[in-house]
């Protein structure tokens, strides 16, 4: 995946069949794990192009992470 991410360049406009290979390829990653935030970095993407994205190419969108305040009054 390095290789298209460079070649597609910051700021550039990507449509067609290099907009769907990447978002194929950022939901594959997503799945696997992966942040939004790592998959923009790598990917030299601000966090929303990587979030829209991913919801274009049907990705279900884990919900934030972090600590739940209220876990510990649960407990």
């Amino acid at each position: 995946m390095a290789d298209s991410s460079t070649d597609l360049g910051k700021g550039k406009r990507i449509t067609g069949g290099d907009r769907t290979s990447l978002a194929d390829e950022l939901k594959k990653r997503y799945d696997g794990g992966e942040s939004i935030r790592s998959l923009a970095t790598s990917t030299n993407r601000s966090y929303g192009f990587v979030h829209r994205l991913l919801s274009e190419s049907g990705a279900t969108l884990r919900s934030r992470g972090g600590a739940n305040r209220n876990s510990k009054k649960s407990a």
